[in-house]
C-alpha cells in the first residue's frame, strides 16, 4: 500500500529513504467498502486521505435534498475537508466511496509534525496546495463562464479516467448541469 505513496512522492519531489520512512510512519491504512463514508456532514474532518486504490466523491446536500458534488478522488489523489480539519469545526460535506477503496489517512497533527520536521514533506505539500489552488480557480471560471458543452468537454479532457468510472448523473452534479443535459451532450459528442 505504501508503494503508491512512495511513487507519488517520488514523482513530485526528491526524498531520501529516511525521509520517506518518516512520512510513511505518519499515515494509517484504511479500507472502505463501496458506499461507506469517510466523512459525514456534521462531523469534524479528522483526516486527509491519500487514495491508493478506488474512487471517492465529496458532496453536500442542499435544503431540497439535491446532491452537489464538489470533488472526485481516484488513485494518487488527496481528499478531505481542509476547512473542517484546520478549524476543527463540523463539516458541510460528505465523503463516500464510489468503489471499494484503500486509503492512507493522515491526521492534522501528523501533517503539522511532518511539515515542521521533514522538509521534503513540506515541499510536497507546497506542490499539492499549489495544484489544488489552480484547479479551484479553473473550476470557478468554468462554473461562471462556460456553457454546459464547454464544461463537459473540459471535464472529459481533464479527467478522462474519472469519466469511465463515475455514473453520469454524478458527473452532471459535478458540472452543475442536469442529467438530461449531460445525456444530450454525450449523444451529440458520439455523433461528431
Amino acid at each position: 500500500m505504501y508503494d503508491s505513496l512512495y511513487d507519488y512522492i517520488s514523482s513530485k519531489v526528491r526524498s531520501s529513504d529516511e525521509e520517506f520512512e518518516q512520512v510513511k510512519e505518519a499515515f494509517t491504512p484504511k479500507k472502505l467498502r463501496k458506499r461507506q463514508y469517510l466523512l459525514q456532514e456534521g462531523d469534524v474532518c479528522r483526516y486527509a486521505a491519500f487514495v491508493v486504490k478506488g474512487a471517492l466523491r465529496q458532496y453536500l446536500v442542499d435544503e431540497k435534498g439535491n446532491e452537489h458534488i464538489t470533488q472526485f478522488a481516484i488513485e494518487d489523489w488527496w481528499i478531505s475537508d481542509r476547512e473542517s480539519m484546520a478549524s476543527e469545526t463540523p463539516s458541510n460535506y460528505n465523503i463516500d466511496a464510489l468503489e471499494d477503496c484503500e486509503l492512507l489517512l493522515l491526521t492534522r497533527q501528523n501533517a503539522l509534525d511532518l511539515e515542521k520536521n521533514v522538509p521534503v514533506y513540506k515541499e510536497l505539500m507546497d506542490v499539492v496546495k499549489e495544484r489544488s489552488a489552480f484547479a479551484g480557480q479553473k473550476r470557478v471560471v468554468s462554473a461562471l463562464s462556460y456553457s454546459a458543452e464547454e464544461k463537459y468537454k473540459e471535464f472529459i479532457n481533464t479527467y478522462p479516467k474519472i469519466v469511465q468510472r463515475v455514473p453520469q448523473h454524478m458527473i452532471a452534479s459535478f458540472l452543475g448541469i442536469t442529467p438530461e443535459t449531460l445525456s444530450r451532450l454525450r449523444g451529440k459528442s458520439t455523433k461528431s
